[in-house]
Formats: C-alpha cells, sequence, structure tokens
C-alpha cells in the first residue's frame, strides 16, 4: 500500500483498525474467574438488610396492619408501611406518555396503602441486621385482608360483571389506537384469497441471571444518596429517585456495577426500590435489598400477553394485497412508570408485516388492566408478537396460493434498492436488505437440499419442519419518537467524554451501560480505532453518574448505534487536537502527520516522531514547551442523537429446522439460521454472539417461558420448578450472517443488533412446526407451543 493510498483512508479503513475486528470481551475473564463486582458483592460499614410484606391476593383491601412485633424483633431497625413511605415521596407515579392520547392510568405509590391490586405488590418493608433476620420479622407482621373480585382475563376485563380495578378511570380499559393506510375493505372485498386466523401469546418474564438488586446509602450531613443498582439506564434512575424523594438531581449518584443480564427488565422503577431508598433516608444507613427468584416472579415486569385476530388479502399470484390486525394487550394493575404499559402493543401495531410491500393495513389496539404483575418493556418489545403474527400469515398465503413460503417472500418484501419508503404501518425505512438477506439465507440453508430431505422424511413417517420468517426492527429510538415528545425522562442522545491522561492513557467515559454485552469493549474499540491507540491503552468508565456524562442507557439495542457514534466523534475531536499539539512541538501542519500505534508519525508512513505519552505529559505538566497560542485541553465531550429518524432500522431473514413428536407433541430443535443487517459492525464476534444469544431468549417465549394465572388472578407456576426456560443441552447450533448496509445517520454506520434474534425466533419456529404439521391439516396457533398445545392442535387432547 502506497504513503499517498495510507493517507487518505480514514481510522475506520485503515488495516490495524479494530473496527471489524474479533477482540475478546473486557471483564470476560475476570467474570469467568469469579471476581466481577455485582451490587450483592458490596458490602458497606453499618449495612442493614431489607425485606419485604407483599400481598398474597391479586385484588384485596387491607383492614389490618400491625407492625409492632415486627419493630421489636431481634435485630430490626425499621419498619415502614405504604402509609408512611407515602409520606416520605413527592407524588406517586403515574404512568403515561402524552404520545398516546387518550391513554388512562392511576396513579402508583411505591407499596400499598389501601388497597392491593396484585399478588406480590410490597405492603411494608422490614429492615434488619441480616435479610433472615428482617424475613423473620416480616413473618410477625399482622395483616387482615378483604379479598375483592380480581380482573383475571383480559377477553372479559371490559366486561359489565369484571371488577374495575380503579374506580377512578371508569373501566379497566388503559388504551386504544388504530392505523392505517390504503382501502383496506375495499382490498379484501376484491382479494382472490383470504386467509384469517386468531393467535395467542403467553405472558413471561426476563429470569436474568442477576436479579434485581439495590444497596442505598444515604449519607445524612451531606444529604447525599448513592445507589449501587442492577440498571440499564443510571441517568433516567438518577432524574426519577431525586425527583420522588424530594432530593436534588446532583446530590443522587447511580452506580451500575457488573450486572447479570437485564434484558429491559432493568429499565424500570420498582416500588420495593423506592422503599429500600426510603429507608436508607430514614435510617441514615446503607441498606440491601436482593429480590429473590420467588419475589422475583411477582414483582419484575412480564410482557408478551396479546390476543390478536389477523388477516391476509393475497392474489392467486401470490401477491400481498392487504393485512389486518386487531390486538387485545392484557398489561397489569398499574401501567409501568416511565415507559408505561401500551408501548408493546403500539410496536405490534407498526411492525406486523413490515418487511413487505402491500399499501393495505390497518391495525387496532386495546390495552386492558388486570389484576397481575404490571407489564412493560421486554426484549425486542413487541416485535416477536408482530412478527410470528404477520409471518404466519404470509405462509397461510404461500400454502393457499401453492408456493413455497422462501418464493412467497421474494416476491413480496421491500425492494433493496427501492429506498426510502414509507411502510403500510407507517414507518420510514431507509437502507434495507431483505432481498439480499433471502438470497444469503437460501445459501446458507442450502434450502433447496432441505426441502428434498424432508419429502423423503415424511414418507418415513417423520415430520420435519421447515421455517422462514422477515422482519424488520426498530433499533435506537430518537428523540422524535416516542419517549422524547411522550415527556418521559429519559435521554434520547448519549454522549461520550474521553480525554488523554499524562501518561499516554486515554479515558474513555460514556452515557451507555454495559450489561455483560460487550458494551465497553465495543466502545473501547472505536475509541482505539479513531485515536490511533493500542487497545490497552483505552479505559472505559460506564454505568456512574458522577463520572459519566449524562446518557440514556442501554435499551433498544442503541448503545452502539448512539453510543458508539457518540465515542467516533469525541474520539475524533481528540485526535484533531492532539495533531494540533504535535504540529506546534514539531514544527509541521497537523494535516502532515498521523497518529499510529499512541505515536505521532508523518502521515502516510511508520516514521515515529512521538508518542502520545509525551503529548500528555506536556499538555498537562510542562505546558512552557508550547507556543502561547496553544492552550491544550485534551478533554472533549459530544452528544448524538438522531435528528429526523424515529428509528434506525434494521432487518433480517431467519431459519429453522424442527421435528415434531406427533405422538408425545414434543418439537426438537434441530438448527437455526439467522441472516441480519446491522450496519457496520465493529466486533463481529459479540454481535454474533447477541444474535445466538437473543435468539435463545427468543425460544424461551416460543417453546417454554409462561407466567400462568388461575382465575383468582394468581400465579400458579413462579418457581423454576415449574418455569421453564430454554437449556444449552435444548439448544440447536445457530448460525449466523450479517449483511453490511451502513446506516446512512452516522459516520459509524452502525444499525442495533441485540434484539434481533429475540425479535424472530418465536416467528421462525412457529412457522417450521407448523410446516411440519401440515401434512395433518393441523397448525399451532399459540405460544409457548407446549407438547399441550401440539397434541390439541392434532386433536389428540
Amino acid at each position: 500500500m502506497t504513503a499517498e493510498i495510507k493517507a487518505k483512508l480514514t481510522p475506520l479503513d485503515r488495516p490495524n483498525t479494530y473496527v471489524g475486528r474479533t477482540v475478546s470481551r473486557q471483564g470476560a475473564r475476570k467474570a469467568v474467574a469469579g471476581a466481577g463486582q455485582y451490587t450483592d458483592d458490596i458490602s458497606l460499614p453499618r449495612m442493614l438488610h431489607a425485606a419485604f410484606v407483599r400481598s398474597p391476593y391479586a385484588h384485596a383491601r387491607l383492614t389490618k396492619l400491625d407492625v409492632n412485633a415486627a419493630k421489636t424483633a431481634p435485630g430490626v431497625a425499621l419498619v415502614m408501611t405504604g402509609k408512611e413511605l407515602a409520606e416520605r415521596i413527592t407524588a406517586p407515579w403515574l404512568g403515561t406518555l402524552t404520545c398516546f392520547p387518550g391513554m388512562k392510568a392511576a396513579p402508583q405509590y411505591p407499596m400499598v396503602i389501601e388497597r392491593a391490586c396484585w399478588q406480590g405488590e410490597p405492603v411494608a418493608i422490614v429492615v434488619a441486621q441480616s435479610r433472615a433476620l428482617a424475613e423473620d420479622a416480616a413473618e410477625l407482621v399482622e395483616i387482615e385482608w378483604q379479598e375483592l373480585p380480581a380482573a383475571a382475563d383480559k377477553e372479559t376485563a371490559l366486561d359489565r360483571t369484571t371488577p374495575v380495578i380503579h374506580p377512578d378511570l371508569g373501566d379497566n380499559l388503559a388504551f386504544e389506537k388504530t392505523i392505517g393506510s390504503g382501502d383496506v375493505d375495499a382490498a379484501f372485498k376484491a382479494a382472490d384469497i383470504v386467509v384469517e386466523e386468531t393467535f395467542r401469546f403467553g405472558r413471561h418474564t426476563a429470569v436474568s441471571l442477576e436479579s434485581r438488586a439495590i444497596l442505598a446509602d444515604y449519607n445524612k450531613p451531606a444529604e447525599r444518596l448513592i445507589l449501587y443498582t442492577s440498571s440499564q439506564a443510571p441517568h433516567m434512575i438518577q432524574t426519577i429517585y431525586a425527583r420522588m424523594l424530594g432530593i436534588p438531581d446532583h446530590n443522587v449518584r447511580i452506580v451500575a456495577p457488573d450486572v447479570g443480564g437485564s434484558f429491559g427488565m432493568k429499565i424500570h422503577s420498582y416500588g420495593d426500590e423506592v422503599a429500600t431508598a426510603a429507608a436508607s433516608m430514614a435510617l441514615g444507613r446503607p441498606v440491601k435489598f436482593i429480590a429473590d427468584r420467588l419475589e422475583s416472579f411477582v414483582s419484575d415486569i412480564h410482557a408478551r400477553e396479546n390476543l390478536i385476530k389477523a388477516r391476509l388479502a393475497v392474489s392467486r399470484a401470490g401477491d400481498i394485497e392487504a393485512i389486518e390486525i386487531d390486538v387485545l394487550s392484557g398489561a397489569g394493575a398499574y401501567s409501568q412508570y416511565p415507559r408505561t404499559s401500551v408501548f408493546e402493543a403500539n410496536q405490534v401495531l407498526t411492525i406486523t408485516g413490515g418487511p413487505y410491500r402491500h399499501k393495505h393495513y390497518r391495525a387496532k389496539a386495546t390495552v386492558v388492566y388486570m389484576n397481575k404483575v404490571p407489564t412493560s418493556q421486554y426484549r425486542a418489545v413487541g416485535h416477536p408478537i408482530g412478527n410470528s403474527v404477520g409471518e404466519s400469515l404470509v405462509d397461510m398465503a404461500a400454502a393457499a396460493c401453492g408456493l413455497d413460503p422462501l418464493e412467497i417472500r421474494r416476491r413480496n418484501v421491500m425492494p433493496d434498492d427501492g429506498y426510502p419508503a414509507v411502510t403500510a404501518g407507517g414507518i420510514k425505512v431507509k437502507e434495507l436488505s431483505h432481498q439480499k438477506c433471502l438470497a444469503a439465507l437460501e445459501r446458507r440453508m442450502n434450502y433447496a437440499a432441505l426441502r428434498a430431505e424432508q419429502a423423503i422424511l415424511r414418507k418415513q413417517g417423520i415430520y420435519r419442519g421447515i421455517g422462514i420468517a422477515a422482519f424488520i426492527k426498530g433499533t435506537a429510538p430518537g428523540p422524535n419518537g416516542y419517549y422524547g415528545i411522550g415527556g418521559a425522562p429519559i435521554s434520547l442522545q448519549d454522549a461520550c467524554t474521553i480525554r488523554l491522561d499524562p501518561g499516554g492513557g486515554i479515558i474513555c467515559a460514556v452515557g451507555v451501560t454495559e450489561q455483560g454485552q460487550g458494551v465497553n469493549t465495543v466502545m473501547g474499540q472505536i475509541a482505539a480505532t479513531t485515536l490511533g491507540v493500542p487497545l490497552d491503552q483505552v479505559r472505559v468508565i460506564s454505568g456512574d453518574t458522577d463520572a459519566t456524562p449524562f446518557g440514556g442507557g442501554t435499551y433498544a439495542s442503541r448503545a452502539t448505534a448512539i453510543g458508539g457514534e457518540a465515542v467516533l466523534k469525541a474520539a475524533g475531536e481528540l485526535r484533531a487536537e492532539i495533531l494540533s499539539i504535535a504540529g506546534a512541538l514539531l514544527q509541521a501542519p497537523a494535516g502532515s502527520l498521523d497518529i499510529v500505534d499512541g505515536h505521532i508519525v508523518d502521515a502516510g508512513t511508520d516514521r515515529r516522531r512521538i508518542s502520545l505519552k509525551e503529548i500528555g505529559r506536556i499538555g498537562h505538566f510542562q505546558l512552557h514547551e508550547l507556543p502561547n497560542s496553544v492552550q491544550p485541553r485534551l478533554s472533549v465531550t459530544h452528544r448524538f442523537r438522531l435528528l429526523d429518524d424515529l428509528y434506525i432500522l434494521t432487518n433480517g431473514v431467519s431459519g429453522a429446522t424442527v421435528d415434531v413428536d406427533t405422538d408425545t407433541g414434543f418439537i426438537t430443535l434441530r438448527k437455526a439460521w439467522v441472516v441480519e443487517d446491522c450496519g457496520r459492525i465493529v466486533n463481529p464476534l459479540l454481535a454474533d454472539e447477541q444474535v445466538r444469544g437473543g435468539f435463545v431468549q427468543g425460544l424461551g417465549g416460543a417453546l417454554y417461558e409462561h407466567c400462568i394465572y388461575d382465575d383468582a388472578a394468581q400465579l400458579v407456576n413462579g418457581t423454576l420448578a415449574d418455569y421453564l426456560t430454554p437449556m444449552a443441552g435444548e439448544m440447536p447450533d445457530i448460525d449466523v450472517a450479517h449483511i453490511h448496509t451502513p446506516t446512512s445517520v452516522s459516520e459509524l454506520g452502525a444499525k442495533g443488533v441485540g434484539e434481533s434474534g429475540t425479535a424472530s425466533a418465536p416467528a421462525v419456529v412457529m412457522n417450521a412446526v407448523n410446516d411440519a404439521l401440515r401434512p395433518l391439516g393441523a397448525r399451532v396457533t399459540e405460544q409457548p407451543m407446549t407438547p399441550e398445545v401440539v397434541l390439541r392442535a392434532l386433536g389428540k387432547i
């Protein structure tokens, strides 16, 4: 490579770039060695422990609450009731956003005051010298309840005979919305073929390896509150707690240490965590609360409970003409603050049928309250549901037209050269690659050979199914989207503060957070590449509101797309200043210099002139060596946000093969494929593993996970002995490939990747199962697809 060509390359294109290179995740060795520091590993002097008394009923009036015996129990420092806690907060939560006109929500206090509205709602906090002593004292709390009728079924939640959970709202309706385009009624009336079905999706929850955790430490003389907490969004939590507890924002510090998984469950506010902070303020001592697995099932947010009636119009030639869906979504007893409990249904409306170019679409959502755990955002919000419905309809249409499932998608996806465009659901899309993804999937699956093998196996009585499912995924939302215009205390931009230290090291502080997915590694790769330094010369700091610039944290697959661009821009500005200082020292134009391997070199060559360590020493200590016209900063903060786009849209297509045992109903996952387009990839290994991990999580809801409630709204399987999750031995090999279409909204060109697998897995596995059952005239329309569901579809039970 000539010096002239070298000089024209950007940092992202150079041969020694870290962008596009697989490097090990920072912190992985520490975690494997058991040296990670999670919230529960932190122990402070004079620390106490909290346990909670929770409602055993889904709906009940509190008629007696006597805590005197608990207060005098051994080791107890504090017992606080919901009424007492209400006196310590500024106001209850109200989980609404102005972008959802007509939405209704009841004020929610952190703990029960007069009436419990779901099983597991906290009633009182007991703080003692140990968790065991706190739990023993909690058993001494005397409670009497008047049990009330519960709203347990979303299908009857609006009936006159169903109790209204919050009388001030008038009924159990939380939200209604209808969107549409074209002339849906005319399209269905004129259609050659109409397929329709009703789909049911079971409620489930995140079950992260590390449960919710908080350690609150209030310093009374300083009037400062520090919260160590397993959170995805430290600055959001800082704002919420400051407002609720009446403390100035700058006197609240949030520290998110190592986090053992979050998946959206840890971007919400929880009453028991607020109570823990209030207890610390009351006592002036640190108080720790770690949710155990039993209470996690009845306090962590739930998601995915939906019933959807859907139909699709298609011509005999296989052209999709119209889609219509009617969504009934079951929320919990309250709308979760601050992101609400209606966002999931709204997402289903906008993304169902999203990959296709049909012009006629109508979608209605009805969200109702029930006496269950509140629902809210969980990994790939709404997409597993909308994709399952849309892709099932497409497969049904293919069968009705006598077309192969792959062929009908080829005929109907948005063309790769047809952007920018607007989906029938009203989403502006650009730089997608459905056609390339389909072609790549067909090659990687060896699709024709799989179909030939399937035909042979069917003659042998083996019911092999092959599934295909295309998808779009909204990632990295912008300020013109729901949270920004809705008024939520959630930052839609992110920032990086990067500096050169005297020893030549680079400190990169970011607003996005490390959740175990490798964010700090990716941010370090971008910084090292842009600055031209070895990766081990960069230290990334995240998860501490006292040490990082204000940012939105990690959610909606935004960390690399938004936070990564902030790092790129900040590092670029720091690089320019370093070269300017080097130019002054070397009496050379800054444009004639470059940074390679931590040294200033003549551009286009490897001839070293001065090290960054020397620049740092002079810029911080020996300023007399610089001209008076040069004032070093050696620290840059840059913020990045989307301007006009609602999201950075990504897309892809998945494939799967399964075997279905028609005698037992058991489904064996044989292999899965995911081809997706997340733009520029910074770390291929981490991107692949995000897709694989997301796919496995999607399989959980598709096949295993289900929060089962009885008619009294009691959770009947709230233990890991009864609530099934995917296990390694049951998971198939997952082949991952990428199409690279960088987004034009940033220089980095990255799109989100962390939720693609979750968004597509339920749809592709459902299609594979139904492909296996098609010769038997059976179809599964319910998730999770348990053996019972399969046998019921076959008419065997």
